[in-house]
């Protein structure tokens, strides 16, 4: 499915036409973007603070517990 999304200031002028271009195409569906701002957006370069900033966590296996023998090299 693709997905042709009209912005919201464009709305008059583009969603009609556009709907009626994809009309015969059943792998595209014309919609309509319909959020609003609000939300934090990466792209605006708001810096990051303590309480949002990504975690970084080590991913590997934690070792074995104990002691082993040691292996001797020479066969």
């Amino acid at each position: 499915m693709i997905y042709c999304v009209i912005p919201r200031e464009l709305e008059d002028e583009m969603l009609e036409r556009m709907t009626e271009y994809y009309r015969d195409n059943p792998e595209v569906e014309v919609i309509m973007d319909r959020r609003d701002g609000a939300s934090n957006d990466r792209r605006r370069g708001e810096s990051a603070t303590a309480d949002n900033r990504r975690v970084t966590r080590d991913r590997r296996r934690p070792r074995a517990a104990g002691t082993f023998p040691r292996i001797d090299g020479s066969a």
